[in-house]
């Protein structure tokens, strides 16, 4: 009786070192997936929230052309691609856009010194020290930030804005426009300053 008693004691506790060997073997392994779970979460959310572009090009030109005749040229310094909904090139270091008539003669030119092009939306938003020139009236607007629609070709801002032309300046918030600049509207005019006015006062 002793002798059979000994030995199932021994081999309950056999049994419960056993236990006791699986159930931190089991903790240890879920330890460890937690681990590479939250590792890898962690590894999403950099990669999602990563702003890298796609592709990046150095001295970009682009021309949009209608019949083999240039109707738009853009220069760029520097274009990041950043492909997904948006659709977003974003223009670094200086940008030029000039624009042409239907025979081809260029009539105006846009500079910025930085730009995003929404594929999407077929929007170009400019700012930081924008430009705008009409070489036929010698004509230069300048503002802080423009947007051009490339759909229906209009540029315009709804900030302040100064116009410099051969006549005078002209001062005021909100700008309306084509691409060729030939007229334009400002929405609340400021004031005006007539290059004849002033020769008169003298």
């Amino acid at each position: 009786m002793l002798g059979s008693f000994s030995i199932a004691q021994i081999s309950l506790n056999a049994q419960k070192k056993y236990y006791q060997w699986m159930i931190l073997a089991v903790l240890l392994t879920t330890g460890i997936l937690f681990s590479c779970e939250n590792s890898m979460d962690e590894i999403q959310r950099v990669d999602i929230g990563s702003n890298a572009p796609d592709e990046i090009s150095k001295d970009l030109r682009l021309v949009y052309s209608d019949s083999a005749m240039a109707k738009i040229e853009l220069f760029a310094a520097t274009a990041e691609k950043l492909n997904g909904k948006q659709e977003i090139t974003k223009l670094k270091d200086s940008l030029r856009v000039n624009f042409f008539n239907k025979k081809g003669k260029k009539v105006s030119t846009l500079f910025a010194l930085y730009g995003e092009i929404n594929d999407i939306q077929n929007i170009v938003y400019v700012k930081d020290s924008v430009r705008f020139y009409n070489f036929e009236k010698k004509q230069l607007l300048e503002t802080e930030a423009l947007f051009w629609n490339r759909t229906d070709s209009t540029i315009y801002t709804e900030g302040q804005v100064i116009v410099k032309s051969p006549d005078g300046t002209a001062l005021g918030t909100g700008f309306r426009t084509k691409q060729d600049f030939s007229k334009y509207t400002i929405l609340k005019p400021e004031g005006q300053i007539l290059v004849k006015d002033s020769e008169n006062k003298n």
